[in-house]
């Protein structure tokens, strides 16, 4: 059902407008981040809140076989890594696939990975990493959300509830600089350990 909704998408245009946020969007969220600064910050004032946290962010298209000749939009892959002071470091690879809309928004899809492939395998610069587009399939836990064009960058907030709870997702992404919030809350309790954004910050595109 996603992939024929991708086709639809294809015929809606076959070649995503030059003018189209998403070429925007692309450019803002590929890179190497961390929040290195907020981190510091925290220490000085007496206490470390968040946990050191990096994404490294590239265009994973190369990654995936049999992928059509157009796609209207792009997938990433995500590595997340997140250490606390005290603590070992926690890796947290994420697929997406980024969709660019017709009235000028873009649908984030975060898509399943591979159960069978370590997560620390799961690394852009893994040469032997490969996808195939026909057997990927949407995460049956994040629905897709959509990203509006903001002063500050590109903004969304998206909840998604499960049994049990809700898992709230709200980022703005900037040209050099990414405020994520991941909330989750379960049994009517706060799990996140902390209420306010990791601020990421460029180190390289």
């Amino acid at each position: 059902m996603w992939l024929f909704s991708l086709c639809v998408s294809m015929h809606t245009y076959s070649q995503i407008p030059d003018n189209h946020p998403i070429h925007l969007f692309q450019t803002y969220i590929t890179g190497d981040f961390d929040n290195q600064h907020q981190i510091d910050a925290e220490l000085k004032a007496g206490k470390q809140v968040h946990p050191y946290a990096k994404h490294v962010n590239r265009v994973a298209n190369s990654k995936i076989d049999n992928l059509p000749a157009q796609l209207n939009g792009f997938f990433l892959l995500e590595e997340s890594y997140y250490k606390y002071a005290e603590g070992d470091t926690i890796i947290k690879p994420y697929l997406f696939f980024f969709e660019a809309l017709p009235e000028g928004k873009v649908k984030l899809y975060s898509m399943q990975l591979p159960q069978d492939v370590p997560p620390k395998d799961i690394r852009n610069d893994n040469a032997s990493l490969r996808f195939d587009y026909h057997a990927l399939k949407p995460s049956p836990s994040f629905k897709p959300a959509v990203y509006t064009q903001t002063e500050r960058g590109f903004y969304i907030k998206a909840p998604n509830e499960f049994p049990g709870g809700v898992f709230t997702l709200e980022e703005t992404i900037g040209k050099d600089c990414l405020e994520v919030m991941e909330l989750l809350v379960r049994e009517g309790k706060q799990i996140t350990p902390y209420d306010t954004p990791i601020i990421y910050e460029r180190k390289s595109k």
